[in-house]
């Protein structure tokens, strides 16, 4: 951690995501030793942490998760920003929207719409609850295994447009720009193909620009990871 804390750019931030053990094993009940054991280790980071994400697993429901969600969100610490993700339907009621705005954590936008529905654009209602926004363009994980689980793409270049999507994207963060700080937005292989160029067209379309890396760059970032990968 303190490694990376220093390699890093000084304006470069990091954000990371809680461990299964507390959001999938333990269910977010009596992990209060793994939780401040985690915040421990990651220490090194504070002065470049963003945020950290909460995602829940989609078996992790109101009926049995609603009390152990509010003792959780109840006993973070302020002095870290938390994003959490609901993957279960039933979330999505006015008393969580509450309890999210009260700890200040931000309620997560995802996006995992099939492939065939690309040209849609997403109509499900998002709630903001905090002073930021995190948004996570996942796409369709049915597009990375075939039925023998090997990849089916390479990734390599933008394979499918989802122009509708990204246009409704853009526009529900355009609407929050005013009452946020800052807005967090995560891109996957899976939603077109190609995320840095995904990432590259969100961004142009709220008017800001964002260099892809140049060939001399692939190589170099490539050269240094097989270097760390070493180490």
């Amino acid at each position: 951690m303190r490694r990376w804390a220093e390699m890093a750019p000084s304006a470069f931030r990091f954000a990371c995501k809680l461990p299964r053990a507390i959001t999938h094993v333990c269910r977010l009940r009596d992990c209060t030793a793994e939780l401040n054991s985690f915040l421990r280790e990651i220490e090194p980071l504070a002065p470049k942490l963003q945020v950290i994400l909460i995602q829940l697993p989609p078996s992790f429901t109101p009926k049995d998760g609603k009390q152990p969600l509010r003792k959780f969100l109840t006993q973070l610490p302020r002095d870290f920003r938390f994003a959490i993700e609901f993957r279960h339907p039933g979330w999505h009621r006015p008393q969580i929207i509450s309890l999210l705005e009260k700890c200040r954590v931000c309620w997560v936008w995802a996006d995992t719409s099939p492939l065939n529905e690309r040209n849609l654009a997403p109509f499900e209602f998002l709630p903001r609850t905090a002073d930021f926004l995190y948004l996570r363009l996942l796409g369709d994980y049915a597009t990375k295994y075939d039925r023998n689980g090997r990849h089916v793409h390479r990734y390599e270049k933008l394979l499918w447009k989802r122009e509708a999507a990204l246009e409704s994207w853009s526009l529900k963060i355009e609407r929050h720009l005013p009452e946020v700080r800052n807005v967090w937005a995560f891109v996957s292989n899976h939603f077109e193909g190609f995320a840095p160029e995904t990432a590259q067209r969100l961004a142009q379309r709220l008017g800001y620009e964002l260099s892809l890396p140049s060939e001399a760059e692939k190589i170099l970032s490539e050269q240094e990871r097989t270097q760390l990968d070493l180490l």
